[in-house]
């Protein structure tokens, strides 16, 4: 490998924050662990606060961001993998008290890594990522707990964002008729081309009164949203129905009453996929790469970019302009 490579490089000091594209040295790097070229990473939420000044997600300066990275094993200290070895490395630490995927090179503890499953492409995985595995793992938890495609309709809010997008065209995939809640309306094309049967306004689901009981209307809902919007549609939920919440861009309170929970059997599932254990997330991998990877993956979601469109994007993604996920290519 070459004696320095690019990445992009956060830092916090007396003299103020700086957010830019910088050289590093493998000394730099994290001293421990397995040593990945990357090929890819992506552009999540997380990675647009983390580029902001005084921002609580990284927790330890100089940083660099990047949630997600799936490439190749340069050197490894771990017997489990060898160089040549395909991997793919999401969350934990990783680009927020770690050095993460906005970087040619990246060390990452072996524990951390999944090999890259039969069926997936570097590239696919990136387009999955984080958003991807958090859409997957909802899906799993919310079929535990009895959804099938036969028991109704499935909702799915934030439809436009990393987890929604990817949880519209996985339930399409596995036979569900799905209803996506977005308030942009210029997206309704393309959240018809990734799955959804129907496209209603975030005012469908919350109109700004949360009631003890509403009408029953989905059998399970994906929720990257949170907040009093989650409240609204917990009481839309037909008997036995289920959420799987996995973000609060809407806000932490969920202010909410126990008559779903108990006239109607409801379920409120928490998704994290920060720490899942590893045996659950290599399993949640592994359907990704076969009952649960989206039709048309690269067609339809990801939007490829290099590391110098990378501060552009972080900004889009931060305002509230993305829409599906964006592939960053550290080989471009």
């Amino acid at each position: 490998m070459a004696e320095s490579f690019r990445a992009f490089v956060v830092n916090q000091s007396e003299e103020g924050f700086s957010a830019k594209l910088d050289k590093l040295t493998k000394e730099e790097l994290p001293q421990e662990g397995v040593l990945i070229k990357v090929h890819y990473s992506s552009v999540n939420f997380k990675d647009g606060m983390a580029s902001t000044p005084d921002n609580k997600i990284v927790q330890s300066y100089p940083m660099v961001p990047g949630i997600d990275l799936a490439g190749e094993v340069v050197e490894s200290d771990d017997n489990r993998y060898k160089p040549g070895d395909q991997v793919i490395a999401t969350s934990y630490d990783i680009g927020t008290d770690h050095f993460g995927g906005y970087s040619e090179y990246a060390r990452i503890p072996g524990e951390w890594i999944v090999p890259l499953p039969d069926g997936l492409t570097l590239k696919e995985a990136m387009v999955l990522g984080t958003a991807g595995f958090t859409a997957a793992l909802s899906i799993q938890q919310l079929e535990e707990a009895g959804l099938a495609p036969e028991k109704g309709k499935v909702l799915v809010t934030g439809a436009t964002g990393g987890v929604g997008s990817t949880a519209i065209s996985m339930l399409k995939k596995r036979g569900y008729h799905v209803v996506a809640s977005t308030g942009k309306e210029s997206s309704h094309d393309y959240l018809r081309q990734i799955g959804a049967d129907e496209i209603i306004s975030r005012e469908k689901v919350y109109d700004g009164k949360i009631r003890p009981l509403d009408k029953q209307q989905w059998a399970g809902a994906v929720d990257p949203v949170g907040g009093e919007q989650l409240a609204a549609l917990l009481t839309k939920l037909s008997y036995g129905g289920g959420a799987a919440v996995s973000g609060l861009t809407g806000g932490t309170d969920v202010p909410t009453v126990v008559f779903p929970f108990i006239t109607r059997n409801i379920k409120l599932l928490g998704v994290d996929s920060v720490h899942c254990p590893m045996e659950i997330r290599a399993k949640v991998w592994e359907r990704l790469a076969d009952d649960l990877k989206p039709d048309g993956l690269t067609e339809h979601i990801q939007k490829e970019i290099s590391l110098d469109e990378l501060p552009d994007a972080l900004n889009t993604i931060i305002e509230g302009q993305a829409q599906g996920r964006m592939v960053v290519n550290l080989q471009k």
